[in-house]
């Protein structure tokens, strides 16, 4: 395994892609997300209000007026986490923003063999691994351009994509259950 690199290493990615940047999100949750101000108030009830002008969501708006898409598949359990619960209910904000989110149920996911693991994908040319440990914090990534595990990580994209269902519909459904 090569060396791990901090998150703000390749940070650039986001940015200097040409046309598109996947992720897999394969956590029950996100120990940046659970930190923050907007989870506590999730899990009292209260909605997430979109955040247009969020750096995150103002790049996305950027790289789509350029014709680069950003795209990405949440595995979800049966029920849902509270962790995942919250991704859905703040992907609006980002699916606003020109951001591509949608949902894989996490059996599926195991059906399809998909890695267990967290990457982006940019360009379909270089992969970077996300390490997480057991609290669910990025601890680095790898930077990969291996053509054969870039090859296999562009596989687990199509593979997931295609079953995947819009974020946004999952999350109607999710509501109404509760």
């Amino acid at each position: 395994m090569s060396s791990l690199l901090c998150f703000e290493e390749i940070t650039h990615l986001f940015t200097e892609f040409e046309r598109t940047a996947f992720r897999l999100e394969t956590r029950r949750g996100y120990a940046s997300d659970r930190a923050g101000a907007r989870f506590r108030a999730f899990l009292r009830g209260v909605q997430p209000a979109p955040e247009p002008d969020h750096p995150w969501n103002t790049n996305v708006r950027e790289k789509a007026a350029q014709g680069a898409r950003f795209s990405r598949v949440r595995l979800v359990d049966d029920p849902p986490t509270d962790g995942q619960r919250f991704l859905m209910a703040t992907a609006a904000g980002n699916v606003a923003a020109g951001e591509d989110i949608r949902v894989l149920a996490r059996a599926e996911a195991e059906r399809l063999a998909l890695p267990d693991w967290d990457f982006w994908l940019f360009d379909s040319r270089v992969l970077v691994r996300m390490h997480i440990d057991a609290t669910d914090t990025t601890i680095g990534v790898q930077l990969i351009e291996d053509s054969a595990e870039v090859l296999a990580a562009c596989r687990a994209r199509d593979a997931a994509w295609v079953v995947a269902t819009p974020s946004a519909d999952v999350w109607a459904e999710v509501r109404s259950a509760v």
